[in-house]
């Protein structure tokens, strides 16, 4: 197969969630004609989510730009590493440094209406004691995670999670792919399953360009996939070879 010169992008969905959050911003590349694939995440842990998705992006002919949503970000900041990757965008999402977990970045800042929103259950862990996993309240659900989507589409996505395991919060990066390869970065506004200030610290660190959405919640790919589209063929754009 004769490599392409234009990047595919690979789209990382976070926690509560499943790749079909991207279908709005799927659409909007398509029909700009951007190849893209939105892989499952795990969600069971950023080392080894970090490797299945560097995985996907490794077997993929021609330069790759890495999308991550909320903790997505934390596991593209890892992904990023991988030889074929040429630029990284983080949507609403958490930007690590090396040897940082989520729970000390978050813990920095206040915290937003997510953290007394999650409920644990356990899950089976071969030859282990079970594991903890988190979703959100589904009550909870839409003013924490969905506020500008319609109603009826976040009672859909209340009841339709994804759990997160909760070791995800304390695991570290190995890596920060941002070191070395652009970045670009969506700023939710109105989050409140991610702080806007951690959004904001971790796109200036890593040195990210991109833009605020005002007003938007932490399902800016489903309520705003214009903006974020736009980001992210910028990003397709200035990886271009």
């Amino acid at each position: 197969m004769t490599e392409s010169t234009t990047p595919t992008v690979v789209l990382v969905h976070g926690a509560f969630a499943d790749a079909a959050s991207w279908s709005g911003v799927i659409a909007e590349l398509q029909q700009h004609g951007v190849p893209v694939v939105a892989p499952p995440n795990p969600l069971r842990g950023l080392a080894s989510d970090a490797a299945y998705v560097a995985s996907v992006a490794a077997q993929i002919d021609g330069p790759v730009v890495l999308v991550g949503h909320s903790y997505g970000g934390a596991i593209i900041t890892v992904a990023g590493a991988t030889e074929n990757v040429v630029g990284l965008v983080y949507v609403a999402a958490y930007v690590l440094e090396e040897g940082e977990s989520l729970g000390e970045l978050q813990g920095r800042f206040p915290e937003p209406p997510l953290a007394a929103s999650l409920r644990q259950a356990a899950y089976p862990v071969e030859g282990a004691e079970p594991g903890v996993e988190l979703t959100i309240e589904p009550e909870r659900f839409p003013q924490v995670f969905a506020a500008d989507v319609p109603g009826e589409v976040t009672k859909v996505l209340a009841v339709a999670q994804r759990p997160l395991a909760a070791r995800a919060f304390t695991e570290t990066a190995s890596t920060a792919a941002w070191k070395t390869k652009p970045s670009w970065a969506v700023i939710a506004g109105a989050d409140q399953a991610i702080n806007p200030d951690v959004q904001r610290f971790g796109a200036k660190r890593a040195g990210a360009a991109g833009v605020e959405v005002a007003g938007a919640s932490h399902a800016v790919a489903l309520s705003r996939p214009k903006e974020v589209s736009d980001v992210i063929r910028e990003a397709v754009r200035a990886t271009s070879a």
